[in-house]
């Protein structure tokens, strides 16, 4: 990687990964493309930056042209419940947008990234320590866009030999963006309301399991996979990545830890709980560790003290 584009940089992964490559490759050299400009204007302020919509393939044609990019971090999609409430436009999106970047890949001979997701499983695949290779028949929309993005991904590899890699990202946790609409967002949502009000109403039922990365590991694994040896690369796309799996009820006894007096109560959200039950509760991702060393830093003790520690300061300051 040297000239990186990054689709959907000012989301909740793509502007901490932009952070991280801009510190290791320079400003200049990581631009970032989202279809909004009035979030994270620091971040904006630093680099290269562009408003364009990821299915505008004259538009980013000419942004690649113009910064030479050879590596594309394809970001910007439509997560799990909000596709649920529109599922013609997050189609639209997740897979034209898809196609858009796939091409414009081929056509100037860059690598790309693009995540998958657990949502690419469904109720019919085994739960617990859900392979690798496994049967995947999603019933929600965002899942549905996710394994076609996996099939693509893979097309444009054996037809194209375009360089495209990617991993099945957990729910993922930050404390220095906001989440963006997705069924495990409850566990960022989890600190903000444990420290303003010492209460939580979670939309999940007490008992449902999810893996879960923090976001400093995801943005490592995207790192280490895009400099990976091609060559150890069995599967390439959607390697299972996790670092821990936990239950909302677990969340709370750990946040609990540090702040006595908290309290979760459960409102069940129907839409929520049925994409949530129809994914795995553990991953096996032992191929992504043993093909590229894929190996998270963060566990539901240290993640939790730390998000605590950051919010806590970041309230204070605001």
């Amino acid at each position: 990687m040297k000239k990186i584009l990054i689709s959907g940089a000012l989301g909740q992964v793509g502007s901490e990964i932009a952070l991280a490559l801009r510190e290791l490759y320079g400003n200049e050299n990581v631009i970032l493309v989202d279809i909004r400009d009035n979030v994270n204007v620091d971040l904006i302020s630093k680099g290269p930056f562009y408003i364009a919509d990821c299915r505008d393939r004259e538009k980013l044609s000419t942004i690649i042209k113009n910064h030479q990019v050879d590596t594309i971090i394809h970001l910007a999609a439509i997560l799990s419940a909000k596709a649920e409430q529109n599922p013609v436009r997050a189609w639209d999106i997740n897979i034209n947008g898809l196609t858009t970047m796939l091409e414009l890949a081929k056509e100037f001979n860059c690598s790309l990234f693009t995540p998958s997701s657990i949502g690419a499983f469904g109720s019919s695949t085994p739960k617990d320590n859900t392979p690798q290779v496994t049967i995947q028949r999603p019933s929600c929309i965002y899942g549905i866009s996710k394994v076609s993005g996996e099939l693509l991904c893979d097309y444009y590899y054996n037809k194209y030999n375009v360089d495209t890699r990617g991993v099945r990202f957990p729910g993922l946790i930050s404390y220095l963006t906001p989440p963006g609409g997705g069924t495990t967002d409850y566990a960022i949502e989890i600190f903000y309301d444990a420290i303003k009000y010492k209460k939580y109403v979670c939309p999940l039922k007490e008992d449902t399991y999810l893996d879960m990365l923090y976001i400093s590991d995801a943005v490592k694994a995207v790192i280490d996979l895009m400099n990976a040896d091609p060559s150890k690369l069995k599967h390439r796309n959607a390697y299972n990545i996790t670092a821990m799996s936990f239950s909302p009820k677990e969340l709370a006894a750990e946040i609990k830890k540090h702040i006595p007096e908290f309290e979760i109560v459960y409102e069940v959200d129907p839409i929520k709980q049925r994409i949530a039950d129809s994914w795995p509760n553990k991953l096996d991702d032992s191929e992504a560790r043993e093909q590229w060393g894929f190996n998270p830093s963060y566990d539901l003790e240290k993640m939790v003290s730390l998000m605590l520690d950051n919010i806590s300061r970041r309230l204070n300051n605001d």
